[in-house]
């Protein structure tokens, strides 16, 4: 009873920190979330099944994959090139490890729009078109995280409440 009660408490600030990680950057809220699923599945009180635990877990892997390739698919939609592409790839890993929390936003679009300028040889305009692509990919991204963290929210109350 006590560790069911600590189970769905810590489930409950995975959940809440799922939903923060899915616009800050620094805390990864899909695989967060999914924690607080599975911290309510060891509960006495809940049991999910195994397709539902993995199908879960495909989604979570699906949203982290789109979170890192939407920003190079906009590059690509907006007219960027295989330069701008790379750029914004290069700029993702160089944001999210060397200026946490911001650089996750900001660097796929300063990678995309360096690339294009330094290697693509392209005007600011169009460089700068790039850009705006690898950050409505981000904004993509941060809906399509949000989206999956809403559902394993309503996931847990409806196993825990109305189930």
């Amino acid at each position: 009873m006590v560790l069911d009660i600590l189970l769905i408490v810590l489930g409950t600030v995975c959940l809440i920190a799922g939903i923060a990680g899915s616009i800050l950057p620094a805390l990864p809220g899909p695989p967060l979330s999914y924690a607080g699923l599975l911290l309510l599945h060891f509960t006495e009180r809940v049991q999910f099944t195994t397709a539902q635990l993995m199908l879960w877990l495909l989604l979570v892997v699906l949203t982290v994959l789109a979170d890192y390739l939407l920003p190079a698919v906009g590059v690509k939609k907006w007219g960027g090139s295989k330069w701008g592409n790379a750029g914004c790839i290069i700029g993702t890993v160089v944001g999210i490890f060397v200026f946490p929390p911001w650089g996750i936003i900001l660097g796929p679009f300063a990678g995309a729009v360096l690339g294009e300028i330094l290697f693509a040889r392209k005007k600011t305009p169009e460089a700068l078109k790039a850009g705006l692509g690898a950050f409505i990919g981000f904004i993509l991204g941060a809906i399509f995280k949000l989206s999956v963290c809403g559902w394993f929210i309503f996931c847990f109350i409806k196993a825990l409440f109305i189930s």
